[in-house]
C-alpha cells in the first residue's frame, strides 16, 4: 500500500521554478511516495534536499532564485503544506505565494537592486523574516529572523521581499565593518529607495544606535539626506517658475536675538521654507520642541513658515511648490511683517 493520492496533481501546471524546488509536502501531493524522495535524494542522486522538507530537483549546485524560493519554503511550509497558490498571468492581486514570510537582509537589498550588495549566489546565508510566535530554527542557507509585526512585503520578482528601511535594519545587525554599513546607508538614500528618517526609524527601533560605527554611518546618511533635499528644493524653486529667495539664512532681530536658520526666505513677503530633516531618534521630542519653539516666534513676527519634508519633496513636488506659492501670494492680505536683519547661514 502506498501514500499516492488518488488523483495526484501533475506537475506541468507549476511554474518553472517549482518544477525545480518544492517541499517533501507538495511532492507528496503529486504522488511522490517518502521512499522514492530518499532514493532520489540518495549521494550521487539526481535531488538533493536544500533544507528540511525542501528538495532541489537537479544535481548540482542551486542558483540564487532557488535558494531564495527554497528558503521561502521552509520558512512558511508549517503553514502551507500544499503548493504555494500561482499566480495566473496578469493577475496583479493573486494571493501571495508565501503568507507570513518574506525575504529581509542583504538578500532584499540585493533583490532591490542596490549595488553594494553581494550577488545572491555569494551570500552564504538567506535571511527570512517571520512571525515572532512561529517554530523555526535557522537551518542552512535559512536564517530565520523573528519580528512582533511584520512589514507590508514588496512583489520583487514575483517574491515577497521586506521594504528597504526594514531590510537594511536586518543588514546592518549583522554587520561590523563601519565602511560596509555607511556604503549601504549611503546608497539607500542616494540612489531614491528610501528617506533618511525612515532608515533612521528602523535602526532605532531595531536598537542599533547605541553601535558607534551605525551612528557614524546615521550621521553620514543624515547630511546626505539633507543634501539632496536642498538639491530637491532648489530644483522645486526653479522649475515651478517661484521667485529667487536667499538660500540658507540666518535670521535676527536689529540688536537682538538670533531667531534661527532657514533653507529660503522671500523678504519682501516674509515668506520662509524649512525643511524638516530631523531623524526620529531618542532626543526627537526636544528637537521637535525647538522646530515648534522657532516656527512660533517667527510667526509672532508675522512670518510665514512652511515645513517641507524630504519625502513630500520628492513624491508631491509640484504640491509644495503650490503651498509655497499661495504662501507668497497671502502676503499682499497680512499686515507687514517686524523688520529682521537677515545674514547668510
Amino acid at each position: 500500500m502506498t501514500n499516492t493520492p488518488l488523483s495526484p496533481r501533475p506537475l506541468r501546471h507549476l511554474s518553472e521554478i517549482h518544477r525545480r524546488v518544492m517541499t517533501a509536502a507538495q511532492l507528496k501531493s503529486h504522488g511522490v511516495a517518502t521512499a522514492e524522495m530518499n532514493e532520489q535524494c540518495r549521494p550521487g542522486g539526481p535531488w538533493q534536499q536544500l533544507l528540511p522538507g525542501v528538495l532541489l530537483l537537479h544535481p548540482g549546485p542551486p542558483t540564487g532564485e532557488e535558494r531564495l524560493h527554497a528558503a521561502l519554503m521552509y520558512a512558511s511550509r508549517e503553514r502551507t503544506p500544499g503548493v504555494p497558490a500561482q499566480p495566473n498571468a496578469g493577475e496583479e492581486h493573486a494571493a501571495p505565494a508565501y503568507p507570513e514570510v518574506m525575504i529581509t537582509g542583504l538578500a532584499a537589498l540585493t533583490l532591490h537592486g542596490f549595488s553594494a550588495t553581494p550577488p545572491l549566489t555569494a551570500l552564504d546565508t538567506i535571511d527570512v523574516l517571520v512571525p515572532r510566535m512561529r517554530r523555526l530554527r535557522s537551518t542552512g542557507c535559512a536564517r530565520i529572523l523573528r519580528t512582533a509585526a511584520l512589514p507590508t512585503p514588496r512583489q520583487v520578482t514575483g517574491l515577497p521581499v521586506a521594504p528597504v528601511p526594514r531590510a537594511l535594519a536586518d543588514a546592518v545587525a549583522e554587520l561590523t565593518d563601519a565602511s560596509a554599513v555607511r556604503r549601504l546607508l549611503t546608497e539607500a538614500v542616494r540612489g531614491g529607495h528610501c528617506e533618511p528618517a525612515s532608515v533612521v526609524r528602523e535602526l532605532n527601533q531595531a536598537k542599533l544606535l547605541g553601535r558607534p560605527h551605525v551612528v557614524d554611518a546615521v550621521d553620514s546618511l543624515l547630511a546626505e539626506g539633507r543634501a539632496i533635499a536642498e538639491d530637491r528644493l532648489y530644483a522645486m524653486v526653479h522649475e515651478h517658475g517661484l521667485p529667487d529667495p536667499v538660500w540658507n539664512v540666518d535670521l535676527r532681530l536689529p540688536g537682538g536675538p538670533h531667531l534661527g536658520g532657514l533653507d529660503a526666505y522671500w523678504p519682501e513677503q516674509a515668506v520662509a521654507v524649512e525643511l524638516d530633516t530631523r531623524a526620529p531618534r531618542q532626543e526627537e521630542d526636544a528637537l521637535w520642541s525647538e522646530y515648534a519653539r522657532k516656527r512660533e516666534t517667527l510667526e509672532r513676527l508675522g512670518i510665514t513658515v512652511v515645513h517641507i519634508t524630504p519625502k513630500k519633496l520628492r513624491d508631491g513636488t509640484e504640491q509644495q511648490a503650490a503651498v509655497v506659492r499661495t504662501a507668497l501670494m497671502a502676503a499682499a492680505d497680512r499686515d507687514p511683517a517686524a523688520y529682521v536683519v537677515v545674514l547668510p547661514r
